[in-house]
């Protein structure tokens, strides 16, 4: 089990440092049809549940289910919050938080994060991804979804999936693994 948990936390870290070195200027703008087998286009909607003006700015107890917050709580985690980025590239207003109990050597970190994104950002964010080797895969409605390539991975989720980014109407969300995603609950207009 430990070795499991060491072998994810490592490709977790591998994959942060290699999207973080991942070219974002030269990147095209849509992924082709057969850079990626796929033919469908990416979603062009406008937002329309992005928070409004009474909605709280989201924090790591907040994107999350509050029964998973408090679970982690419960067994001694922290969350460790910090701007939300696509590879490289900052999402303004966004959050991504990593659950742990906060030791240098955490063997298990558990990865949340949603930011607000309009269509031509999400657009040049999943084809920024998927130029540098992420996987994209429809999902319901306009829904994408943007995943590690399953080559890169030591440690997979029970479907096989590493960081997985979900791209919806408005928003993008990201956990360590695609059926962690289930867990994001925010923001509250979506509940």
């Amino acid at each position: 089990m430990r070795r499991t948990v060491v072998a994810a936390s490592a490709a977790l870290l591998s994959a942060l440092v290699l999207t973080a070195c991942a070219p974002t200027a030269a990147a095209p703008a849509t992924p082709s049809a057969a850079a990626t087998g796929d033919t469908a286009a990416s979603p062009t909607t406008s937002p329309t549940d992005a928070p409004d003006a009474d909605t709280p700015d989201p924090t790591c107890e907040t994107i999350i289910l509050s029964s998973t917050a408090a679970d982690f709580e419960s067994i001694g985690w922290k969350p460790q919050s910090e701007p939300f980025r696509v590879g490289a590239t900052e999402v303004p207003d966004g959050i991504l938080c990593k659950w742990s109990d906060g030791s240098v050597t955490a063997g298990t970190v558990q990865m949340f994060g949603w930011a607000p994104i309009d269509a031509a950002a999400a657009e040049k964010a999943e084809g920024d991804l998927v130029a540098s080797g992420w996987k994209r895969e429809e999902g319901a409605g306009d829904e994408v979804y943007i995943t590690e390539n399953p080559d890169w991975l030591a440690g997979r989720g029970a479907d096989g999936y590493g960081i997985t980014y979900l791209f919806g109407d408005g928003w993008v969300k990201v956990a360590d693994t695609k059926q962690s995603l289930v867990l994001i609950d925010w923001p509250p207009a979506q509940r």
